[in-house]
């Protein structure tokens, strides 16, 4: 790894009622590190997100940020404290601008101080900008995952948690999304990648893992998992 740890998760579980979908999940996170999480459908890769984002609830073990204890601290402080989302399926407020959508990405900030980001997405996103007075719902799905990424990084993340950026798109914009995404690494962003193309996902990753009905099969770094028969042969159709 890289940097110092920035998130660090121990025997980590949660449960939808009785049904335990993580069973004791341990794995940390560096600091400018491109973490990529690869698994199939049900396997737990979008709970382990919400999980540390404080959207669902830990049934146990612990979550470390910053080398604080955030195991059981509410959504709204996580986010203050510097880890951001970009949730499965986009969830755009529809009806809102780009520029409000984008704006209460920053809703933690004091709100005279996020003149520069939104100057910033909007190079980062041209598109945005010439759309940002438009209904966010009025986008294409290329178009909706760059304002939901957007409107992440509007936090300011010291983490951000990426669910399926790359989920319902054509391949053309996969390719625009996973560019953007190294961008952001190069630019010292520290990302948590859930993907269901598992190839794209570990070819720009430093370090990954396989997640398997809530347990963490492998770990390794991004080329050896690629190179890894039974991830090839599960994984990559290969």
């Amino acid at each position: 790894m890289s940097g110092a740890v920035l998130l660090e998760i121990a025997g980590l579980t949660s449960h939808y009622g009785r049904i335990q979908a993580l069973k004791g999940i341990d794995l940390s996170v560096a600091e400018g590190e491109l973490l990529a999480l690869v698994g199939a459908n049900g396997a737990g890769k979008t709970t382990l997100l919400r999980t540390i984002s404080g959207v669902q609830p830990a049934s146990g073990g612990s979550l470390r940020f910053l080398g604080e204890d955030i195991t059981y601290t509410k959504a709204a402080r996580r986010v203050r404290q510097g880890i951001a989302q970009v949730p499965e399926g986009r969830q755009m407020f529809g009806p809102l601008s780009v520029h409000d959508n984008l704006t209460l990405g920053g809703y933690t900030r004091d709100q005279s101080a996020i003149g520069d980001d939104l100057d910033r997405i909007y190079t980062m996103f041209p598109v945005l900008k010439h759309k940002r007075r438009e209904p966010a719902g009025t986008l294409s799905g290329g178009q909706q995952q760059m304002l939901a990424i957007g409107r992440a990084l509007m936090a300011r993340p010291k983490l951000l948690l990426l669910d399926e950026p790359s989920m319902g798109l054509a391949p053309l914009l996969v390719a625009e999304i996973f560019e953007t995404i190294r961008t952001l690494k190069s630019a010292g962003t520290t990302i948590f990648l859930v993907e269901q193309n598992a190839h794209a996902a570990l070819s720009i990753a430093d370090r990954g893992y396989v997640l398997e009905t809530g347990r963490i099969v492998l770990q390794d770094s991004g080329p050896a998992l690629l190179a890894n028969e039974r991830v090839k042969e599960a994984y990559l159709g290969i």
